[in-house]
Order: structure tokens, then sequence, then C-alpha cells
């Protein structure tokens, strides 16, 4: 019944782009000429705050805006094809069967706020692509602040709030999952818990890197 009256409400108000609000496909986040604006970033990772990271998208024009549907205005569908630009391009040593996804964690009180974790959600996703498993091993505590609104002398600090690992389940080896990548300091902190909890090596993916990084 769902799925039937979603798409009644496709005819009514077709899918729009998030990029313009021009009309764009079922199932796709943005129009054809929005999809033209995209910046791909390339097949190789980037090192950042010595963590291996790798993103389909320079976090700009277009794919900031599906972020922000993503994250700011509740549009957890878009966690699919999101999953799928990283599925379609990742290198294939940061998707290895067998290595599971840790999603990086928000605040619980921005989660209570929000309803969900959007790096969680882009994990989940990208995990049912792949056949992996998702562990959310880490928590968040300290600060909620958001990266957003900070300049870049405090992001380079790193990120407000602290992050712990449960060591009852982490994995040996994992690979962090975000919605994007600014200066890499979040990555990093993550990573340093998974490592202090037993983790030997972490990666990272994310739908979008900021440019230059």
């Amino acid at each position: 019944m769902t799925s039937i009256l979603a798409r009644a409400a496709t005819m009514i108000a077709p899918p729009f782009c998030w990029g313009c609000g021009a009309d764009a496909r079922m199932g796709d986040p943005l129009c054809a000429a929005c999809r033209l604006e995209l910046r791909w970033q390339g097949p190789d990772p980037v090192e950042l705050e010595g963590v291996l990271a790798w993103a389909p998208l320079a976090y700009a024009g277009p794919a900031r805006s599906v972020v922000a549907g993503l994250k700011y205005r509740g549009a957890t569908a878009l966690a699919e094809p999101m999953a799928a630009a990283i599925a379609a391009g990742a290198p294939a040593p940061m998707l290895l069967p067998g290595v599971p996804l840790v999603p990086v964690p928000i605040h619980p009180a921005r989660r209570r706020t929000r309803g969900f974790n959007q790096a969680e959600r882009i994990a989940t996703a990208l995990a049912r692509r792949r056949g992996l498993e998702v562990v959310g091993c880490l928590r968040r505590r300290g600060s909620s602040r958001r990266q957003v609104g900070r300049d870049r002398h405090e992001r380079h600090e790193g990120p407000a709030g602290a992050f712990v690992a449960d060591a009852r389940w982490v994995p040996r080896r994992a690979v962090l999952v975000d919605d994007v990548i600014t200066t890499g300091s979040t990555l990093a902190a993550c990573a340093a818990a998974l490592r202090s909890a037993g983790c030997s090596e972490v990666i990272a993916l994310a739908y979008a890197r900021t440019p230059g990084r």
C-alpha cells in the first residue's frame, strides 16, 4: 500500500532536483543539468590526518545540496543514491568483503533532534549494495556543536566533542563512513578511538570531500 501511495504522490508532484528545484527522474536526486555540474574526484584516495580516505564527489554545487537535503531537511531517501555513487566508484581496496562499515556518529542530542544519523543511513544503504556489515561501535560525547559554522582554524584543531569506541564490538579492520569529509579531523578522531580499542586498520569513505583536501 505504501509503494502505491508513493507512486501516486509522484504522479501528482514529480521528484524534484535538489540542486535547482527542476523536475528530476524517479530515484535521481538531481536533474540532468545539475548532474553535469557535479565535480568527480577521480579514483585515487587521499591521506587526511593519517587516514586514507576517498569520496566520489567534491563538496560543492549540486553535491552540497544533496548533502544538505539528507542532513538538514530529513530527506533520508537520498542516502540510497549517495551510497550508489560511493559503491560505483570506490577503489577496490576500500570496500573489501568481510570488512565492516563503521558510521561516524553524531552527538546524541543532535540525533534526538534530527531523528537519525545521516552517516548511518548511508552506511546501511552501502552495506546492502555490497553485502557488508554495519557496526555501530563508535559514540560521540562532549560538545554537540556541529562542524558547519566553525571556521577553518577551529576545524583543524579537531571536531567538537570526543569519540569513544566500544571495544566489545570494534572490528579488526574498519571502513569509516560519513556524508562529507572536510579537514579530516573527524576521521582522525574516530580512527584514533577505533585503534585504541584494538582496530588495526582504518580507512574512510564519504559521498563528498571538500575540494583541495
